[in-house]
């Protein structure tokens, strides 16, 4: 081997692959990381689908599904796809994304994050509550749940919040069990009158 003129040797070029050989990804931090059946299963799918396609041969998928179980790297799993379309994307689609292996495509776009639904109101809740409960209570709990109904819907449409309906059902219920109670009173008040 030739040395520099300050005695050390010239550094050595890397091999360059020959012309043909399928792409293989280039070693990172994630390469060495242990893969998981999850991630096995993926890259089943991932030759299933070249199989399908007329990518490999029923030997070559073989060989591969065989090997895809033997993996214990993300690396070892990256390689075995590597030359199918459905594995690492390089050029336009850019590198594959942190963290995953580079069998699993690239990274996704970002989407807008979704609107929050709105919540429930809790007075509406505790109103269909209680309007529920004043029948097995014959009624005694329906004061209360046309109590909370009416603040329920007040606070519906101050704050914007969910619940209209279930104030309704509750006051509903809650309405029908102070009614029986009136009409009971009321005729019980008749009786005592003849």
């Amino acid at each position: 081997m030739a040395e520099q003129p300050w005695g050390q040797p010239y550094p050595v070029r890397p091999q360059q692959q020959p012309y043909g050989q399928p792409w293989q990804p280039v070693p990172t931090a994630q390469s060495a990381m242990r893969a998981s059946n999850t991630d096995r299963d993926r890259t089943v799918d991932v030759l299933k689908a070249a199989y399908a396609e007329g990518r490999l041969s029923r030997e070559e998928y073989g060989q591969r599904f065989d090997a895809v179980h033997a993996a214990q790297t993300y690396g070892q799993l990256a390689q075995l796809v590597a030359d199918l379309p459905a594995g690492p994307m390089p050029g336009p689609f850019g590198p594959a994304a942190p963290g995953l292996p580079a069998a699993y495509g690239p990274v996704p776009v970002s989407l807008p994050m979704p609107v929050p639904a709105r919540r429930v109101n809790g007075m509406a809740i505790t109103s269909l509550a209680l309007g529920v409960l004043s029948l097995p209570t014959l009624g005694a709990a329906g004061l209360g749940a046309v109590a909370t109904g009416h603040v329920a819907k007040a606070q519906i449409r101050a704050r914007g919040d969910e619940g209209t309906g279930l104030a309704t059902i509750g006051l509903v219920l809650g309405w029908l069990s102070v009614g029986g109670w009136v009409l009971l009173f009321l005729l019980a008040g008749l009786g005592a009158l003849d």
